[in-house]
């Protein structure tokens, strides 16, 4: 898994925007993608023979029942990514829309980086992206770098309409009206219209493609995982999600256990309690923690006192009398207007946890009339180059439009953010932090809900790491008590002092997930103990 905008996916979050997807028309014209996706061919499933015995994941074609898998070149990504360079990858081809029986054919990008030992272990490690929107195969190199790959082979797939998925369901003019979102109030009526208006372009222009908009949802996505698990020819593997991609893997948890060895979840979104509500408890639960952690440093509870209040006040003042400046941006000349309410600080704040140590200057330097640094934070993340044209908008909808809001009301949502921030302006409360305008949104997309079933608690013996940071503010720490609740073999384990993501950030998380995988039973948490806060920035 923002104001003015399409909704913000919880996604693993810095103050520059994610990268994840891309133009498939591109790298049709390099031949790195099969051709545009087609129809089906007619006949019933067939199955080739199983894999030569002994050779490496990614190395054989093979198809079973309506799947198929064939070895090729490496899905395109929007900068290179070293740790491909000696990737096994391939494409795997599934049906758009499995209750379709005339359904055409979509095609997925794999990409397989070989374990680092010469004698890997067999069960390989699957990394689900963050999201809804994002490109696993982008993700390679934090996957990598955290170690997963020590003695298995890591296996990473483009969720279906993502960056090098055959067909993307990219949408640029949203990510434009995003960066042009900064100069407006985050909750004006026009600039709802204009939100709305550029989903219901982007789903006009994505129809207009024959695209099957309700087929890219996490039933159908965790199908495909699947299919690629029986197209290698592998008995059993384990998955790693962070933040979205836990949505997706307790949705495969439930929906097709039968192959999974254990399952890492890292800044958990459980479906069964997904939505604005949930938003707003996550925030106030990392920005609690932040606040916190600065009350127990003397010197900056002296130099900050009461920063929470502080904030709060800030979020009411600026809402009943938002504030215009303009910035410059790195790289750029350019100035950029930006307007900072209510709602702009609140969204800011939550990803502002990932820059912790500056938070209480940047908060005492606005409630002091000077807004350049938060408002250069704001704006950068929306006009960076990693923010235009990589995200799955279709896919983001897909799930939030289908899975989410069929199944919380207005007045459930409205009352998350009463109850987590009490002393919010409605208008603030009425914008869950990265889903705003989520319901219009949704309304001008009108897929159909997903079937009940897709909110049930996921439950089973699959041993589970359930991973969270202290100060997440996008999907909150007790999201992992949650799961542990309801998962018969989960740990849950929070990560101190760090934001949404911890394996992004902390060598510890690391250390813990990459001992889960050689013993599910028992992670080693020794390192938690050596853990410190960080030292916050103190201004003269």
């Amino acid at each position: 898994m923002t104001q003015a905008r399409a909704p913000r996916r919880h996604c693993t979050a810095r103050l520059v925007a994610p990268s994840s997807a891309g133009l498939a028309a591109a790298l049709l014209v390099a031949g790195l993608l099969a051709p545009p996706a087609g129809a089906r061919t007619a006949g019933g499933p067939a199955t080739t023979p199983d894999p030569t015995p002994g050779a490496p994941i990614g190395t054989v074609a093979r198809t079973v029942g309506d799947a198929a898998f064939e070895p090729g070149p490496c899905p395109k990504t929007p900068e290179p990514i070293e740790v491909l360079d000696g990737a096994r990858c391939g494409t795997l081809t599934v049906p758009e829309n499995r209750g379709k029986p005339d359904s055409r054919t979509i095609r997925l990008g794999v990409a397989i980086v070989p374990a680092a030992t010469d004698a890997p272990k067999a069960d390989p490690i699957v990394w689900l992206a963050g999201g809804p929107g994002d490109d696993a195969v982008g993700e390679a190199k934090m996957a990598i770098d955290g170690g997963l790959n020590r003695d298995r082979d890591v296996v990473l797939m483009s969720q279906r309409g993502t960056y090098s998925a055959d067909p993307d369901l990219l949408c640029p003019e949203i990510d434009e009206f995003n960066a042009r979102a900064v100069g407006l109030p985050s909750d004006a009526p026009d600039t709802e219209r204009l939100h709305v208006e550029a989903t219901k372009a982007c789903r006009d222009k994505l129809t207009a493609r024959g695209i099957d908009l309700s087929a890219y949802n996490d039933t159908q996505s965790a199908a495909d995982y699947e299919d690629l698990r029986k197209t290698l020819g592998i008995e059993k593997w384990n998955l790693y999600g962070i933040s979205y991609g836990t949505h997706l893997a307790l949705v495969y948890m439930r929906l097709h256990p039968e192959g999974l060895r254990s399952v890492g979840l890292d800044g958990i979104l459980p479906p069964s309690r997904a939505g604005s509500a949930a938003t707003w408890s996550s925030a106030r639960q990392g920005f609690d923690g932040l606040f916190k952690a600065c009350t127990a440093q003397p010197a900056c509870n002296k130099r900050y006192p009461n920063l929470s209040a502080t904030f709060e006040r800030l979020v009411r003042e600026l809402e009943a009398e938002p504030v215009t400046t303009t910035v410059t941006l790195p790289g750029s000349d350019t100035p950029v207007k930006v307007v900072l309410d209510g709602g702009a600080l609140v969204n800011w704040m939550t990803s502002a946890t990932h820059v912790a140590p500056q938070v209480p200057a940047a908060l005492d330097e606005l409630a002091h009339g000077k807004p350049q640094r938060i408002a250069q934070q704001w704006a950068g993340g929306k006009l960076s180059p990693q923010a235009m044209g990589r995200t799955a908008h279709g896919l983001v909808y897909g799930v939030f439009c289908s899975e989410w809001t069929p199944y919380e009301t207005q007045e459930q949502a409205l009352r998350g953010g009463q109850q987590a921030f009490p002393s919010f302006p409605r208008s603030v409360q009425e914008q869950a932090p990265q889903l705003t305008f989520l319901r219009p949104d949704c309304d001008v997309w009108n897929v159909p809900p997903a079937p009940r079933s897709i909110r049930d608690a996921t439950r089973g013996d699959v041993p589970t790491l359930a991973l969270s940071g202290g100060f997440d503010s996008q999907t909150g720490a007790d999201n992992g008590e949650y799961v542990a609740r309801t998962l018969d073999k989960a740990k849950a384990v929070t990560v101190p002092y760090e934001p949404h993501v911890v394996f992004a950030t902390s060598p510890c998380a690391q250390e813990i997930a990459v001992s889960f995988f050689d013993d599910p039973e028992a992670p080693d948490t020794a390192c938690l103990k050596k853990l410190k806060a960080p030292e916050f920035e103190i201004a003269p």
